[in-house]
């Protein structure tokens, strides 16, 4: 399986387990102290390092620091809208649409190929 695959598929991945433990005790954790809801987005979040570590490791092996960057915020965006839309109800906007406009502009700047240096 290629680089690119293994990594994005980690990541995305390792985003829905960021993302819940981010955001879900917002929804589910609203009534409890704030050391709860944290000791819970703990718990949710060792099995996010424990995708994104490797993940990491693999994708560098092709790929710059950048390049790993940018493909995190864009996945972390592409996980974040359904969690957000589906999960917690909020409603659909428009600047949805333009900030993954953005996501994807900084795709393309720093995955381009610059002179002497292409993509493995």
């Amino acid at each position: 399986m290629p680089v690119l695959l293994r990594t994005a598929g980690l990541l995305v991945l390792s985003n829905i387990f960021m993302t819940f433990a981010w955001y879900a005790h917002l929804k589910n954790l609203g009534d409890r102290k704030w050391y709860v809801a944290a000791l819970a987005s703990w718990g949710i979040a060792l099995f996010e390092y424990l995708l994104q570590v490797p993940a990491n490791r693999i994708g560098y092996t092709a790929y710059s620091l950048g390049q790993l960057k940018i493909l995190q915020e864009a996945i972390t965006l592409t996980v974040f809208v359904p969690f957000a839309i589906l999960y917690m109800r909020q409603p659909l906007r428009l600047d949805f649409l333009w900030a993954g406009l953005c996501i994807v502009g900084a795709v393309y700047f720093i995955f381009r190929a610059h002179p002497g240096q292409g993509l493995p």
